[in-house]
């Protein structure tokens, strides 16, 4: 049986204070590069191991590095001059009773399907050099990791925490979805010359909100300087009525902020990604498993990307509180906003976590006494089912960046 503490707090939105900042990193990214081919990598592994020998095995492959590579952009089309190169590694079964698992094969196949799905504008073959760096686990993680076959119960591999929150406020949502919206196939389909390394920050002054959105430009879709500027407007003009959907607070919008029309200084490039010559990635840097980077919300440092499914709580703990946070909102009336932390302990079972804080934005009048009950078991069905989040990964239902 876990501790449960319950903690009532007067506030716990940041909607109610007079400054927020909420940012998202998109897609194209170089942060959100690593942390989706490290993903990615994992759940094809999951996937094999399943296939091949009946169960998920032991890996963790959550470190990435995308080191950037050099480009001269130009008016109706620029070139690569030297491909970025991103590296994968960590630790992973590479050999199960002599049959060699096809890690490299694997990693190939899901990165460059990923990249060629995902960034429009990139010639994986000639754009992206990739680097396979795994080897084999630690044999006290992988007999840890094994103990699951013989017990049916897995058991943490790390002693770690997680932390989630709900609901997402005003900004938070709005910030979210004008990346998800500029990034959507229909607006790149209507705009080709939108990138995917969009990244959206949010100030909130009391009841103004400034967005201010990083678009990298793919320059084979700009004829000029002029032409360029035409179409910054467009964007920002679309932004602002996807403000007009989410919030009624004045939005003002500004996009490409560093541009010198005077100098010809714009925010151009030949892929859509600044990673081909302006910046460089890794794992972890970017969004957190609910899609955002929230400064005054509770956050931790954990890199959810790559991790195993199965036994890893850096993961498994971040996903499951924000699932506990967002059912305690939706079924207790009495709370308004809640705010879930876990904490595991390495070699116990991952449904037993050392405790449960919850923290609490009551209704008027509301006692954390006579929830308590109900609290506890929305937090329990949510622990009992956390094997199911490995399936809902592998199915594509959840995201962790």
């Amino acid at each position: 049986m876990f501790e449960l503490s319950i903690s009532p707090v007067t506030i716990l939105s940041p909607a109610a204070g007079a400054v927020e900042i909420v940012e998202r990193k998109g897609i194209g990214h170089p942060d959100t590069i690593c942390d989706a081919l490290a993903e990615q990598l994992s759940l094809a592994l999951c996937r094999y191991y399943k296939e091949h020998f009946g169960l998920i095995l032991h890996h963790n492959v959550d470190k990435a590095l995308l080191w950037g590579g050099a480009a001269q952009t130009a008016f109706n089309g620029g070139r690569v001059l030297e491909s970025m190169e991103i590296f994968l590694s960590g630790r992973a079964t590479c050999e199960v009773n002599g049959a060699r698992v096809p890690i490299n094969e694997i990693l190939m196949e899901t990165s460059r399907e990923w990249l060629a799905q995902h960034i429009h504008a990139l010639d994986v073959e000639r754009h992206v050099k990739l680097h396979i760096m795994v080897r084999p686990g630690s044999s006290e993680l992988v007999d840890l990791y094994l103990r699951q076959k013989k017990t049916g119960v897995a058991l943490a591999n790390d002693t770690s925490c997680g932390v989630g929150f709900a609901p997402l406020d005003e900004l938070e949502q709005l910030v979210y979805a004008v990346e998800q919206l500029l990034n959507s196939a229909s607006v790149k389909t209507k705009y080709p010359e939108y990138g995917e390394d969009i990244k959206v920050m949010g100030v909130r002054r009391g009841e103004s909100i400034a967005l201010t959105v990083a678009c990298a430009f793919v320059d084979r879709y700009i004829a000029s300087v002029n032409d360029y500027f035409a179409r910054k407007e467009t964007l920002t003009a679309l932004i602002s009525q996807i403000a007009k959907t989410i919030t009624t607070k004045i939005v003002n919008v500004n996009v490409n902020t560093a541009d010198s029309k005077e100098k010809e200084s714009l925010y151009l490039t030949v892929t859509g990604t600044s990673a081909e010559a302006g910046d460089d990635g890794e794992v972890g840097r970017g969004n957190r498993v609910n899609g955002l980077i929230t400064p005054y919300r509770p956050m931790n440092m954990e890199a959810a990307a790559g991790k195993n499914p199965v036994t890893h709580v850096g993961k498994l703990y971040n996903i499951v509180a924000q699932n506990i946070a967002a059912d305690i909102v939706k079924q207790v009336a009495e709370v308004t906003h809640a705010q879930c932390y876990l904490v595991s302990r390495i070699g116990y079972p991952i449904n037993e976590p050392q405790v449960v804080d919850l923290h609490l934005e009551l209704v008027e009048g509301a006692e954390a006494g006579a929830i308590e009950e109900r609290l506890r078991a929305i937090t329990r069905q949510h622990l009992d089912n956390i094997t199911t989040i490995q399936d809902q990964l592998l199915a594509g239902a959840i995201t962790v960046y």
